[in-house]
């Protein structure tokens, strides 16, 4: 028998926003390691980058305690859909460029040069799953909001 909507919708929006409290965490606690990572993508100017290492953790905090709270969740499960794309995207771009990013999802601890590099492939398919978690948690969430106004 399938979860009722309403089950379905809440376990999607707190496993989310269990993701996006995880991301946010230890690059809120080290702003410089994530501002390295941010550059290391080659893709924003060096103006942009202090900016978006401070802003991006607690955006990804703000989108995780309105999936929680469900205030504003229908737009904080699309931005968080959205939000994992881009990432999605970034990571295949640097990939195709060449460059080998340490992603920076989780954690800003600067890689360990003797230890085996996690190939950034891995990273791909992982932010894969998280996007397909975010647009599946955006979708019942929309679900959710059509049947209460119905």
């Amino acid at each position: 028998m399938p979860l009722p909507s309403r089950a379905a919708d809440f376990t999607l929006r707190f496993a989310l926003a269990l993701v996006l409290f995880y991301a946010s965490a230890d690059k809120l606690l080290h702003p410089q390691n994530f501002a390295a990572i941010v550059a290391g993508y080659h893709i924003l100017p060096d103006a942009l980058i202090a900016p978006v290492a401070v802003w991006l953790p607690w955006f990804e905090l703000l989108l995780g305690l309105c999936l929680v709270s469900g205030v504003w969740c229908e737009g904080a499960a699309s931005l968080t859909a959205a939000l994992f794309a881009v990432f999605w995207v970034l990571l295949i771009v640097s990939w195709a460029r060449g460059i080998d990013v340490n992603c920076g999802c989780f954690s800003t601890r600067p890689v360990d040069p003797d230890a085996e590099p996690t190939p950034v492939l891995f990273y791909v398919g992982r932010d894969a799953a998280l996007l397909g978690l975010a647009l599946l948690t955006a979708w019942a969430r929309l679900k959710v909001a059509r049947e209460g106004a119905e």
